[in-house]
């Protein structure tokens, strides 16, 4: 089970999280001791170039997993982006694309076709419009996010309504239990460094 949060490079997590004092380049290495993932969703707007990505992979350890943003909306970033991203060697994990729009089929199969069918793929997809297309991204080695009812090849938990009191991390905690594939879920980012504190809790619970 891998859980963090959805992003790291903020100094306002200083000197709740990060400790008073730390430079922000070594942020990723202080996050990457406590947690096992991060989304890095700066790749939804500006795609960096490989040596960027070079630079993120060297600094955590082994077993850690970037779960980089494709916004569906930009299709053309295609061509780019497995090859970038492909620089994070082993520390790539799930690639999340966007896609807020109305059900369009021809968008999956496009990015299915584009990707490397060995990249997991967890599609994030708002309208309802997308009920009942589970198994075919299962059927495709992807998965919707925030879909524990279907049968997929891994799960993608999006966590984005916080305030969380310690009795949803709980009931949480046992849903993802249960969970028999692997799962990568992801606290949203707010100014105070809440994000880190539930990934950590939730941790706990899930340990015991």
């Amino acid at each position: 089970m891998h859980v963090g949060t959805s992003g790291w490079s903020y100094p306002s997590w200083k000197p709740g999280f990060y400790p008073a004092g730390t430079d922000a380049k070594a942020f990723l290495g202080f996050y990457a001791d406590r947690f096992s993932t991060v989304e890095l969703n700066t790749t939804g707007y500006r795609l960096p170039g490989e040596e960027q990505f070079e630079r993120w992979a060297a600094q955590t350890p082994p077993g850690f997993r970037f779960a980089p943003k494709l916004a569906g909306n930009r299709p053309w970033l295609l061509a780019e982006f497995a090859p970038r991203v492909r620089a994070l060697g082993d520390r790539l994990g799930p690639t999340r694309v966007q896609l807020i729009s109305a059900r369009d089929e021809g968008m999956i199969e496009l990015v299915l076709g584009s990707l490397d069918p060995r990249f997991p793929v967890a599609f994030d997809l708002e309208h309802p419009s997308w009920d009942g297309i589970e198994p075919r991204l299962a059927s495709a080695g992807a998965v919707r996010v925030n879909d524990l009812e279907h049968d997929a090849p891994f799960r993608y938990v999006r966590f984005r309504d916080p305030p969380y009191d310690d009795e949803q991390l709980r009931a949480w905690a046992g849903r993802l239990r249960d969970v028999d594939v692997p799962l990568f879920a992801y606290f949203r980012h707010e100014d105070e460094p809440t994000a880190p504190a539930y990934a950590g809790r939730l941790l706990e619970l899930l340990a015991q």
